[in-house]
């Protein structure tokens, strides 16, 4: 008999291997028919690598294959991460983070039912929308806002509302790609827009918006580079001149301004970045921006403006594929409620408290750190380092900050390979890796978690044997 036919023949089948001890286990963890049907796809496979010649097949592999393809279903695949990147907005981990104060402030609205779509004063269905209105238009003093699931989409649903088949004017220096390669023209296109670029990359002026204005011009679009800096020989137009620019012809004008500052803040490192409600004084008609970046709350697109227009976007029918859920309202509600004052702000806005934290609270939690890492005989070394705001916002700002650099004792290939042993931590550990060199930046991470990374440094260690 040959080797292939001797291998069908100790290939177990389903049943069999539903017979495994570790296997009865999944069942009652899970399902039967769950368990089942992963069993069936692995006996599938090796049976594929016998049919290919593979000689190296090890059926007592099964087992622990169908276990981990399992519970790779079963279990959740969002982790929490401990982020120690220095980077306070990370577009990786889900951007801003929300602190526990603002969750416990939700969870009785969302615990169970809530009035989404239900007015409570006239008893009779109501409009989703209408939440977190009045706390965004007196904090911009726009005249109405409609909220979209994000800023791509709130850009998106101007073009298609008001440039269908028309063209919208930008800037060259303003053609931005967003992140995960979107970018503004491909943004334009897909909303039938036609794009028309004016100036140059480095300088834009009033005369080449004006002389590229004809009767199919639908929008003036302006841009706010928040995550990239163009200096030296450069001019843009400013939000007074395309407000007037717009009113002398009768069009409609747009700022993307991204970030999501609503109003001017206290903050040294913000002094120069535009806020959404002195932006709207200029006379623009709408201003679109995000709802994780410098706002603080969820993943959202706010448009702010004059009610004439947010009323049409209101009425677009693409804005019911673009709506956000109840989830998003009531976390953004309450992220705008923080603005009301400073003192607030800065207290229970996870941003504006990390971006805020004194220099010496860093340092005294990387010394802390690496104390919890020395009674565990493990070396490391305190270094100043820069972190940044990341997210695509504040794209020059560099803050001061303290990085452990672990001790490995090997060389670069460890380095790399304890890297992903904290990946797969519970919870993982996002750190630095530096020409094969673990860096763990102090700036993101919370003294109240600290005793836990170092439990997973340790475990790490202990896995690599180290």
């Amino acid at each position: 008999m040959d080797s292939s036919k001797q291998q069908f023949q100790n290939l177990p089948g389903v049943d069999k291997v539903l017979q495994y001890t570790g296997i009865k286990s999944l069942v009652d963890r899970y399902s039967k028919e769950l368990v089942t049907s992963v069993i069936r796809k692995v006996v599938s496979d090796f049976r594929h690598k016998v049919l290919q010649g593979d000689a190296n097949v090890k059926f007592d592999e099964i087992e622990n294959v169908v276990i981990a393809k399992c519970e790779k279903i079963a279990e959740r695949s969002l982790k929490p991460v401990f982020n120690g990147s220095g980077i306070i907005i990370h577009t990786n981990l889900g951007r801003a983070p929300y602190g526990e104060e603002i969750l416990e402030e939700v969870f009785d609205v969302l615990k169970g039912y809530n009035n989404l779509e239900f007015n409570l004063e006239k008893g009779s269905r109501g409009q989703r929308n209408d939440h977190a209105s009045e706390i965004l238009k007196y904090l911009t003093g726009a005249e109405d806002v409609v909220i979209v699931n994000n800023n791509a989409a709130a850009v998106m649903l101007i073009l298609r509302a008001f440039g269908r088949g028309k063209e919208a004017i930008v800037s060259r220096g303003e053609l931005i790609e967003i992140g995960g390669s979107f970018r503004i023209p491909e943004i334009m296109a897909a909303s039938d827009c036609g794009m028309v670029e004016v100036g140059a990359t480095n300088k834009t002026k009033v005369s080449d918006y004006e002389k590229a204005i004809n009767e199919n011009t639908a929008l003036l679009f302006k841009t706010h580079t928040s995550n990239y800096v163009i200096k030296g020989f450069t001019q843009e137009l400013s939000l007074e001149d395309l407000s007037r620019l717009g009113k002398k012809h009768g069009v409609a004008t747009v700022y993307d301004i991204g970030s999501g500052l609503l109003r001017k803040v206290d903050e040294k490192a913000l002094k120069n970045e535009p806020d959404v409600k002195q932006a709207l004084n200029s006379g623009v008609d709408m201003i679109c921006f995000s709802g994780d970046k410098l706002l603080g709350g969820p993943q959202a697109g706010i448009i702010a403006g004059k009610k004439e227009f947010i009323q049409k976007l209101k009425k677009e029918p693409m804005i019911r594929a673009l709506r956000v859920g109840k989830t998003t309202l009531a976390i953004l509600e309450k992220a705008c409620s923080y603005y009301l004052n400073d003192k607030d702000l800065f207290k229970h806005n996870v941003l504006f408290r990390t971006l805020n934290k004194p220099n010496a609270e860093i340092k005294a939690s990387s010394e802390y750190l690496q104390n919890l890492l020395a009674k565990q005989s493990i070396s490391s070394k305190i270094e100043a380092t820069k972190g940044q705001y990341g997210g695509g916002t504040l794209p020059d700002l560099e803050l001061d900050s303290y990085s452990l650099k672990l001790d490995l004792g090997k060389g670069k290939s460890t380095g790399k390979q304890f890297y992903h042993q904290l990946l797969n931590q519970k919870p993982a550990l996002l750190t630095n890796l530096k020409s094969g060199s673990i860096y763990i930046d102090l700036l993101c991470l919370q003294e109240k978690d600290l005793d836990e990374v170092a439990e997973l440094i340790k475990k790490a260690y202990k896995k690599l044997a180290l």
